[in-house]
């Protein structure tokens, strides 16, 4: 089921009046109601697929209790080891098996041998890293005493498989969740509009500018030889605001509605766009993400401690494996590889945390050296997304070559080029409305809240307009295949 379609315009009315007006006064049965509506919401998808979900749960759900209960740190590590690699195993069957099949049988080749290495012709399960990352991180938070487990296998299955969150994030901890999840949830009228008004907001970029963004994208990149060096930059860009208003918008309508069920989720993006370095995009991209690989992966492997060579080593890892999770293909390591070039030079001359504030806070626009700074950085970021849009490393290192050549200064051309102006023009009231709401938690959060209420509502109804008029194409949200 996708947020975008009508069958979830249907789905979230029903699961919200059943939550506050039939199971309000029990808190389980408000968590079995929201079990049961996750689990509907899975299953509308591909129903064969549940039962991974529903033995992902259950075995993290005994493994938790049983590396709490072993008495030595031997018996602690075969449970936790069992989770690790039960879990790891099913993501790697169905999402990497292939890849390291074919590469080594390439391999194989290059040296004289011939390998005949069958692939298996399996549908990637939606949501599979992200509820797989879930469990990883509640058995490793234990492992480590900073948690105890759940006693209640329903309070620990709502977790795992919260519908908003359930197939692309935000990756949650049970640090932040759990306690929501186990205690009494009031419903709050304020929280709840505003949970709607980001569902609003979510629904516009991902409507209204993702989608249309990817048809170009779409048709520039799928047939890219064809096109001029002029025409791939555009193709490149639109592919840009394509993917962070795909992805930012599921995270705006997950948070928005996991608020109008009393729930607070983990900020996923935060404008990362008008970063002044890489290192602060990365502090504003996936945040989930990002601060998932910091905590269980770069600070065990010693995060920046150590010398230069060090702290090379564990970026490089940590950039690596982000590309991988991504996808079973070179393009997302060649991504991931391109990012910590980027974010090297400043880890080593520790100018990678110089950025932490909002750019040009309670200012109009940006200084002249931030322009530059923000300008440069989304510069390198969008040549880095040709990567990772790409089919194939031959794809982008050709797609590449035809932006560097002379045909990069003449005038565009492509089919569809009708509504490439109206196109252009929302990016351009869309990077506005983005800029003004930059300080807040999304961008029309706070936006004409103390406005004449007419005028509003008409900014409400004027985004449910453009919603409906450039609606109709339900396009699955790019992070379903990762």
């Amino acid at each position: 089921m996708l947020f975008n379609s009508i069958d979830f315009a249907f789905f979230l009315p029903i699961v919200f009046i059943l939550y506050w007006f039939v199971t309000y006064k029990n808190l389980r049965f408000q968590n079995v109601l929201l079990l049961v509506a996750s689990y509907f919401f899975y299953a509308c998808w591909d129903y064969r697929f549940l039962f991974l979900l529903v033995f992902s749960t259950f075995l993290d759900y005994l493994t938790g209790l049983k590396i709490h209960e072993a008495e030595s740190r031997k018996k602690k590590l075969f449970w936790l080891w069992l989770s690790i690699s039960v879990n790891l195993g099913f993501l790697g069957v169905f999402k990497y098996y292939n890849f390291f099949a074919s590469s080594f049988a390439n391999a194989l080749i290059h040296i004289g041998l011939k390998a005949n290495l069958g692939t298996i012709n399996v549908i990637l399960p939606v949501g599979i890293s992200f509820y797989t990352f879930h469990g990883l991180s509640y058995i490793l938070d234990i492992y480590k005493n900073k948690i105890k487990p759940v006693r209640d296998f329903i309070e620990y299955s709502v977790f795992v498989s919260f519908f908003p969150l359930l197939v692309a994030g935000p990756i949650e901890r049970a640090t932040h969740l759990l306690p929501q999840i186990q205690k009494k949830r009031y419903f709050d009228y304020s929280k709840a509009i505003d949970g709607l008004r980001q569902i609003l907001w979510g629904l516009f970029k991902k409507i209204v500018i993702a989608d249309n963004c990817a048809e170009y994208a779409n048709q520039i990149f799928n047939h890219s030889s064809d096109y001029s060096g002029s025409t791939l930059v555009l193709g490149a860009l639109f592919f840009t605001f394509q993917i962070y208003c795909d992805f930012s918008g599921y995270s705006d309508i997950a948070l928005g509605t996991a608020r109008i069920f009393g729930i607070e989720l983990l900020r996923n993006f935060a404008f990362p766009y008008f970063s002044r370095d890489i290192a602060e995009f990365w502090r504003r991209w996936h945040i989930s993400l990002s601060s998932w690989f910091r905590d269980y992966l770069y600070i065990p492997l010693g995060g920046s401690k150590g010398g230069a060579w060090f702290k090379v080593r564990n970026t490089l890892i940590i950039f690596v494996v982000s590309g991988f999770w991504h996808g079973a293909n070179l393009t997302f390591i060649v991504w991931g590889l391109l990012n910590a070039i980027y974010f090297i030079p400043l880890l080593l001359l520790n100018k990678n945390r110089t950025n932490l504030g909002i750019i040009a806070q309670g200012k109009c626009l940006p200084n002249f050296k931030e322009f530059l700074q923000m300008s440069f950085t989304f510069g390198i970021t969008v040549f880095a997304w040709i990567f990772f849009r790409a089919n194939s490393l031959e794809q982008a290192v050709n797609y590449i070559s035809g932006i560097f050549s002379k045909s990069t200064f003449s005038i565009p051309e492509f089919t569809g080029s009708e509504n490439f102006l109206s196109l252009v023009f929302l990016i351009f009231l869309f990077l506005i409305i983005e800029w003004v709401g930059r300080e807040q938690q999304y961008a029309i959060a706070k936006l004409g809240l103390n406005w004449y209420k007419p005028i509003r509502w008409a900014i409400y109804y004027s985004l449910i307009f453009a919603i409906f008029y450039y609606g109709g194409k339900e396009q699955q949200f790019i992070y379903f295949q990762f």
